[in-house]
């Protein structure tokens, strides 16, 4: 009988056992659905408003740049009324410099647009005013030309996501008049291309 209680005591010790060893699963959960709920949130942001010019428009339309060709301090918002395309780059990435390519021959078959406006911002935060320039004069790129600031780098991946950052998917978008962006789908993009998704735009009153 003492032997029965023995082996009783000994089974009930074992599920005890088991059941203390399953709460370290049932605890790292919490941690897991943590991160999906975060990621979630971080999928259904809303673009930033906060400081926006008017008509809503994203903040970073309201930060001053500085043209390298020029010395000319403007805004995006400076532009309103007419059609302006954005590429986001690099000095260093060679991807950029065929795009940038691609972009001056846009210019030449728009040469006689007064509404159409074409701005390279450069998005690495270890580039300056200085290496922008060179590569610019050194290619003979005549268009706008500037460095982003923290703010604008961190508003322009927020809005539009990483790939906005990453300078060799060479990133364009096109703002048209009323202030309402359209994204175009990475990769170079020739300037018939370009002028094919610009044309809607710039015929829109």
């Amino acid at each position: 009988m003492k032997k029965n209680h023995a082996i009783i005591n000994i089974l009930g010790l074992f599920i005890f056992g088991l059941s203390a060893c399953a709460v370290p699963e049932k605890a790292e959960k919490p941690e897991v659905n943590a991160e999906i709920t975060v990621t979630e949130n971080l999928e259904t942001l809303e673009p930033s408003t906060t400081d926006s010019t008017e008509m809503g428009l994203p903040a970073w339309f309201s930060q001053e740049l500085k043209d390298v060709n020029t010395g000319m301090v403007f805004k995006i918002s400076d532009f309103k009324e007419k059609v302006i395309l954005v590429e986001t780059l690099a000095v260093w990435c060679p991807k950029c410099l065929s795009q940038q390519k691609e972009i001056a021959k846009l210019k030449s078959q728009l040469a006689d647009r007064e509404d159409f406006v074409s701005i390279g911002i450069d998005i690495d935060p270890n580039e300056n005013e200085s290496l922008l320039s060179s590569h610019v004069k050194k290619n003979g790129f005549d268009w706008v030309f500037a460095i982003a600031s923290k703010t604008v780098i961190d508003e322009i991946g927020s809005l539009y996501g990483a790939q906005y950052l990453n300078p060799t998917a060479t990133p364009i978008l096109i703002i048209d008049r009323q202030g309402t962006q359209h994204l175009l789908p990475f990769g170079i993009k020739s300037a018939e291309e370009l002028q094919k998704a610009i044309q809607p735009f710039l015929d829109a009153d």
